[in-house]
């Protein structure tokens, strides 16, 4: 029995090694990835979100996943399929986006149901296999897939890492040569962005400490009218004042460094290149001074 008020070093041992046992903390399975164990070592005890695709995730062949990723790559393809997913009931093509003609839209659809992801319902009409809640998840999964096969990143997507005080998940993890990269995805266009979820995206970033960083908006429009501004504005209150305000590079087109480890891209001309040369310019940014 342990003394309360003047307890001996041996009691203390001996009540210890009846009670104390080992405490769940952050730990990767076999199966994960070296993107999570990147973030166990930061001491984040992370969970994935549940899969939302317009596919079932356990019934889609490698070879059907590596078709859907290749149509995926067309912008046009993304823009239909983001309308459709809003038109779960179904949809006529050309009322699923407005920024495509008919003809075009009609032959897009047509390429959904040839890869499983549709099917024709009346005539002129198309409902998807598989409606997911949004378009956010099959953005993540894409570009998830594009690091893994074009980069060779060991990749997560859709973690949740319960960062105290800290909300929402991590879109897209990435981990190569010792490096962590965060991708965070926007599928909505720019004028629907808000600023709480600016400001949530700087709050992960001073969380987890990545090596590099993305603010990835799936678009092609002009990210410097609004984005730009509101990532600026956003970043200020966390802002070291002695590292003075954030003075914003343009890489090429709408590619931008707020700092050598944070960028912001759009989809334009191409989303997947767009982020590869974001992630290059950030690792050569961390690479010692040349001779």
């Amino acid at each position: 029995m342990v003394s309360e008020e003047n307890p001996t070093a041996r009691e203390l041992e001996v009540a210890a090694a009846r009670s104390l046992g080992p405490v769940a903390g952050p730990s990767t399975g076999p199966g994960d990835h070296e993107a999570l164990a990147m973030l166990a070592r930061r001491g984040f005890h992370s969970t994935r979100t549940r899969p939302d695709l317009p596919w079932d995730p356990a019934g889609l062949s490698e070879d059907a996943a590596e078709r859907v990723w290749d149509a995926l790559r067309h912008y046009a393809l993304r823009l239909l399929l983001r309308g459709a997913i809003q038109r779960p009931e179904g949809f006529a093509p050309e009322d699923a986006t407005r920024f495509l003609g008919a003809r075009h839209a009609e032959a897009l659809a047509s390429e959904l149901v040839e890869l499983g992801l549709a099917v024709e319902a009346p005539p002129g009409r198309y409902r998807l296999v598989h409606p997911p809640d949004s378009f956010g998840g099959t953005l993540e999964w894409f570009v998830g897939r594009a690091l893994e096969r074009t980069l060779g990143f060991s990749v997560a997507v859709g973690v949740k890492f319960h960062a105290p005080g800290v909300g929402g998940d991590l879109d897209v993890v990435a981990a190569a040569e010792g490096k962590l990269v965060y991708l965070e995805l926007k599928s909505s266009p720019p004028k629907h962005l808000k600023p709480a979820e600016v400001g949530a995206f700087f709050d992960r970033v001073r969380c987890l400490r990545p090596h590099v960083s993305l603010f990835v908006v799936d678009t092609a429009l002009r990210l410097g009218d609004r984005v730009l501004p509101m990532l600026l504005e956003a970043a200020a209150p966390g802002r070291d004042p002695a590292l003075g305000p954030l003075a914003p590079r343009r890489v090429e087109r709408e590619l931008w460094a707020l700092t050598p480890h944070v960028y912001v891209v759009n989809a334009k001309p191409d989303l997947v290149a767009n982020v590869a040369r974001a992630i290059a310019e950030g690792f050569a940014a961390l690479a010692p001074p040349t001779p």
